[in-house]
Parts: C-alpha cells; sequence; structure tokens
C-alpha cells in the first residue's frame, strides 16, 4: 500500500492485469533510435524505483490508430504511463509543447521519437492537431492529455479540459481510450523539480473502454459539442481515477483560471510567489 499526501486516501492495492506479451510488440512503425534509446534509459530505471498496479491493458486497441486520453498529476508522469504503454506493446507519441523540442538532448531525443510539437499560445497549435489526425488514422497512437497542462485541483482531481483530444478523436473517426494515473506526485509533486524516489512509491495505471462518442458523430462540428465531447471524455478519465483513489471526486470540475491565474506555465512563480 502507498500513502497519498494529497488526499489522504490510501488504496488498497489490487492485482495488477497481466501485461501482453513483449515478443507480441504491436508495431505500425520502427521503434527508431529515440524510443529505443529512451527505453534502454528509462524503463530499468522505472522498474527500479517504482511498484506497479496496472489494469485495463485488454482496452487498448490493436486494430488500429487511437487517442489515448490521460489526466496529468505531474512531471514524471509522462514516464510512468509511457512504462505501462511500452510494456503492453504500444508505442504513443505525445503531443508536447514546444520549448521541449528547442532544448538539444530532450529535443533531440523526442524528434528521434517522432512526437509532436504543440505551439499552444499561436495559431499553430491547430497544426499539431493535423499531425495527430494524420498519425491516428495512420493506425498510431496519439497520447493526448486533455487538460493541457498540469492540474490545477487542489485534490489534484481533472480539471476543466481543452478540446485537443475530442477533435482529433472525432475527425479520424478512431476511438478515446481514457486512462487514469495514480502515484507520480509522490515521486515528484506539481511544479517540483527535485524527486523523491526512495522509499518506491507505487504507479497506479488503469485504461478503461473506449468513450462513447457515437452521439456526436455526423452533427455540425462546433465549440459547444466539442466542449460537450471533452466533459464526457474527463468524465471516463475521472471514473477510473476515483476507482483507483477509493474516493467520490468533487462533483465539479476545476477552473484552471480561477483567481485569474494564468493556464499554462507555474501559477505560484507567475503570480510572485515561490516555485512548488
Amino acid at each position: 500500500m502507498s500513502e497519498y499526501s494529497a488526499s489522504g486516501a490510501v488504496p488498497e492495492a489490487r492485482a495488477p492485469v497481466e501485461r501482453l506479451p513483449l515478443h507480441g510488440f504491436r508495431r505500425r512503425r520502427r521503434i527508431g533510435f529515440g524510443y529505443r534509446l529512451a527505453a534502454t534509459i528509462l524503463r530499468p530505471l522505472m522498474t527500479t524505483f517504482t511498484r506497479r498496479v496496472w489494469h485495463g491493458a485488454e482496452n487498448l486497441p490493436t486494430d488500429g490508430g487511437y487517442v489515448a486520453a490521460v489526466n496529468h498529476l505531474s512531471y514524471v508522469d509522462p514516464f510512468t504511463f509511457a512504462h505501462f504503454m511500452f510494456d503492453n506493446g504500444h508505442l504513443p507519441r505525445f503531443l508536447a509543447k514546444d520549448s521541449l523540442f528547442r532544448a538539444f538532448f530532450i529535443g533531440n531525443v523526442m524528434r528521434g521519437a517522432h512526437q509532436i510539437p504543440v505551439y499552444r499560445t499561436t495559431g499553430d497549435a491547430m497544426s499539431a492537431l493535423s499531425a495527430a489526425v494524420e498519425a491516428v488514422k495512420a493506425g498510431e497512437c496519439v497520447a493526448i492529455y486533455p487538460e493541457a497542462t498540469l492540474t490545477r485541483d487542489p485534490d489534484l482531481w481533472p480539471m476543466q479540459g481543452k478540446t485537443g483530444a475530442a477533435r482529433v478523436a472525432l475527425a479520424s473517426g478512431r476511438p478515446v481510450i481514457p486512462i487514469a494515473q495514480w502515484g507520480a506526485q509522490e515521486i515528484l509533486g506539481p511544479y517540483k523539480m527535485l524527486p523523491r524516489l526512495l522509499p518506491r512509491h507505487t504507479s497506479y495505471v488503469s485504461a478503461g473502454p473506449p468513450v462513447d462518442l457515437s452521439r456526436f458523430e455526423g452533427r455540425e462540428p462546433t465549440f459547444e459539442m466539442y466542449q460537450e465531447a471533452t466533459e464526457a471524455i474527463l468524465d471516463a478519465i475521472t471514473e477510473l481515477l476515483a476507482e483507483i483513489r477509493r474516493q467520490e471526486p468533487p462533483p465539479t470540475r476545476w477552473n484552471p483560471t480561477s483567481g485569474g491565474a494564468p493556464r499554462y506555465g507555474n501559477p505560484r512563480r507567475r503570480n510572485g510567489g515561490t516555485p512548488a
């Protein structure tokens, strides 16, 4: 069992679902240098420093592309999520903020792994969605954080989201798989820079069945429609997270702009306070 300071809950550990064998690795493209390098360096570290309780790998499609929609708790959770996906035979392509691609080492690795840059505050943000739609249509998994940044919810529940995941799924005609994770925030808290690797923390990851977006098919694409579809996706993620945490989520989703805080970046630093 692992204690969670964000909520005080102590989820009861459950036996993980049996993982897919790596010899049946699902590849729609070559693994590539970037992914191979990251897996070689990071996978042994994740195996060493985390305990894993994984569920729902059988819900990951093997017959075509899809969108993996996942909650965002910590700078570490892309690695805990990717560990779950990789060990279950899937190579997600992330939509990641463009600044990461400008860093020499990280940028080269991300380009080598064919990740997709997002220019979040410019008109070029739509070009990332076009690239994501084409990747999904080509049979790949594209991982999208519907919240578009670390959650600002005080108890780390999914907050109000952006419409990217819904747009990509509806434009490609492929499913959205909701995925909830918990525990990464114990390794590295939101906006903190120094990880706590010991004692080992438990990484909980749970993938659910496809979100039912059939009611949106054939409708005129409006912002309101995409918002409604986004809410359905976040509801599915929140339900999975509630099962992991053994708690009831809040009745309304946190508004990330509450109190005038900017949507992106460290809210404490932007407001003149000490970074978390």
